[in-house]
């Protein structure tokens, strides 16, 4: 092989490596979690489904400019970044809501809650033939933790919470909150306080790990449910 073609392939290698963001997985940490949370998660009675690689937590490189500590969700390629110092990013997998469902825009998180009672929409009791109220549970599809987005000091109604469905992580289907499996809301919640900043990047803005692009921040109004 030439001295030339080795140099080229090299060089393709570099750039190829430039594209790929560096990633360090992140196991769950339960010695964070209180008794309450070890019980509760010991009682659930969904399927326990492994979380696809990709939507693994994770601690990533992040080439954006939001202010470290602020939230910022992507779910065209369904993640949740919190922001860090230095270029970095925890980066969570997320279900998101369908199309029809979905809201963007910029929030704060303007109430916190630790295993939440359910109360459906009449809109999901009517879609989804659910009760008007659910307890909060190890299978309450609120999940194990609540964070509450406001905009303009009013409630959006959006919500980034738990669920009893992780095998949906990485997928769209829910009724426009976001969700993360019981373990990644837990640590998110116990990491962010009420004020933080949320931006929720509008459809078609979303980052490509592998083949970032500066998305806009802001979005268009709207509630979900």
């Amino acid at each position: 092989m030439s001295l030339k073609v080795t140099l080229a392939i090299l060089a393709a290698g570099l750039t190829l490596s430039g594209c790929m963001q560096a990633t360090t997985y992140e196991a769950t940490n339960t010695a964070n979690f209180k008794p309450r949370d070890k019980e509760l998660l010991a009682k659930t009675t969904y399927v326990k489904t492994p979380i696809a690689e990709p939507f693994r937590r994770a601690i990533v490189e992040y080439h954006r400019k939001e202010a470290p500590g602020s939230i910022v969700v992507d779910t065209d390629n369904h993640y949740l970044y919190l922001v860090q110092r230095d270029g970095k990013a925890i980066r969570y997998g997320i279900t998101v809501g369908e199309e029809a469902m979905a809201w963007s825009g910029i929030a704060k998180i303007g109430s916190k809650t630790e295993w939440p009672a359910w109360h459906p929409t009449p809109g999901e009791i009517s879609r989804l033939g659910v009760p008007t109220y659910v307890a909060p549970g190890p299978d309450n599809p609120m999940g194990s933790r609540a964070l509450y987005l406001y905009s303009g000091g009013k409630d959006t109604l959006f919500r980034i919470h738990g669920t009893n469905q992780p095998e949906y992580i990485g997928s769209s289907i829910s009724s426009g909150c976001i969700r993360m499996t019981n373990e990644d809301v837990i640590d998110l919640y116990d990491r962010v306080g009420l004020g933080t900043v949320v931006v929720v990047l509008e459809p078609k803005h979303g980052d490509s790990p592998f083949k970032p692009q500066m998305a806009l921040q802001g979005g268009n109004s709207g509630y979900a449910y």
